[in-house]
């Protein structure tokens, strides 16, 4: 028996975001239109003396100022402050009134958010305080650690305290979660918010996912991994340079994606605008390494092809992929093997686009924010672009949309999320009909 013949259909009605191109969707879409790079030196601390000195920064942020949605909380951190403001711009862009319109109990929060809050200097005026060159002393170190730590920011360092907070601000008794899947997290996260719709157990989904690694342990650990770019430190802008031949490594950003998922027939009963109908989900794992995707993309190929399956369209339909396309080597090559691999000859026919050329890359926030401009690529007919490429590499031999955006019919889109671990999920939207 088919499982798509009885399932409800999943629609978006609202979005949000908080990214380093600006406060809110519009200005983060107008930027990435327009190829204009969030890209800069590190500020929120002091990246001097690192590998890598430069962030996708939220700049000018001030929550205390944007969040009304609720009574901001002591000691949030900056992940899940950018999910709250994400969320209230969401949940006023859909109208919906989760008093009224929906039972507190049909309604849930799926989330793919990281880590929050981390007490670096803390935790190193610890260490200073309570060791010497050679020795540590446990025994003090433990007993200082209660003058030193805040119990309320150590809390809100754990990834549901996003999904939390969402649900207490609207009040929202539904299932609540939070999957941590590395840079597919927030991907994987709408996804298994809509099967909750599909099989009946909730009308309406918060979903989404928020993320910042823009601290000393963040961007050391990428840089220990060698990941991170080491170059253009003269021009950030210039660093993330998705399926380009002289990439050398992905520019870490920081943000937040949320979506508004919901039932078709409550979104037409209340009357909602819908962005567009979420159509396919695949999720698989490569089981092969805790960093490097397959070499032959064996698990992303695997995501594409279920996703097509769920949605029961044919390659062919596919007008236009959002790529996961981290500018680094092997995430770009390997991902280039999947598309081709997946959609056959349609592959060379399709554009693709990085909007981490543009923004970096957010994590676990990575894949919510793009799907979110992936419906605005449908709403206004115009592919942003992937910019900084500047030299083809014959391994890489797509159309990726180089440097400047352009104008294209999209009505049904792939977008693609493959994080550390092996993670791989792909999403198929397109826009509503009946």
């Amino acid at each position: 028996m088919d499982k798509r013949k009885n399932r409800k259909r999943v629609v978006i009605t609202g979005i949000g975001a908080v990214t380093p191109l600006g406060h809110d969707v519009e200005s983060t879409w107008q930027g990435l239109k327009d190829g204009r790079s969030g890209v800069g030196r590190i500020s929120i601390f002091d990246g001097s003396e690192f590998p890598t000195k430069i962030g996708g920064e939220v700049k000018g942020w001030d929550f205390k100022k944007m969040y009304t949605l609720a009574e901001p909380v002591r000691g949030m951190g900056r992940n899940t402050q950018f999910a709250m403001v994400a969320t209230q711009q969401a949940v006023a862009d859909s109208g919906i009134d989760f008093q009224k319109d929906v039972a507190p109990e049909r309604c849930g929060v799926y989330m793919g958010s990281g880590e929050g809050a981390v007490q670096f200097d803390s935790f190193m005026s610890l260490i200073h305080e309570t060791s010497d060159e050679t020795t540590l002393d446990g025994g003090h170190f433990i007993q200082k650690g209660l003058d030193f730590f805040d119990p309320i920011t150590e809390l809100e360092q754990e990834p549901n305290m996003a999904s939390m907070h969402i649900a207490d601000a609207l009040q929202i008794m539904g299932p609540n979660q939070n999957c941590l899947t590395a840079c597919a997290a927030s991907s994987q996260a709408i996804g298994e918010a809509a099967e909750i719709i599909r099989r009946g157990d909730a009308e309406v989904m918060v979903s989404g996912g928020a993320h910042s690694m823009l601290h000393p342990l963040g961007v050391t650990g990428f840089n220990l991994l060698t990941a991170l770019s080491t170059s253009h430190a003269d021009d950030p802008t210039r660093a993330s340079r998705p399926f380009e031949r002289d990439r050398d490594g992905f520019v870490l950003g920081e943000g937040a994606g949320i979506l508004i998922l919901e039932e078709l027939e409550h979104a037409k009963k209340r009357g909602a605008k819908i962005y567009g109908e979420l159509i396919g989900y695949g999720s698989t794992a490569d089981a092969y390494r805790i960093t490097d995707s397959h070499p032959e993309g064996r698990g992303a190929i695997a995501a594409v092809k279920l996703a097509l399956h769920d949605a029961a369209i044919e390659p062919s339909q596919i007008d236009y992929i959002n790529a996961h396309g981290t500018s680094t080597q092997v995430n770009d090559s390997v991902e280039t093997i999947a598309i081709k691999e997946s959609l056959k000859e349609h592959a060379y026919k399709i554009p693709i686009s990085s909007n981490k050329s543009i923004m970096g890359h957010l994590i676990a926030a990575a894949g919510a924010v793009e799907l979110i401009t992936t419906l605005m690529t449908m709403r206004d007919q115009v592919v942003p672009p992937t910019i900084n490429y500047d030299n083809p590499d014959p391994e890489c031999d797509l159309d990726y949309v180089p440097n400047k955006a352009r104008s294209h019919k999209v009505d049904t889109a792939l977008s693609n999320s493959f994080g550390f671990g092996g993670q791989n999920i792909s999403l198929i939207v397109k826009k509503y009909s009946e």
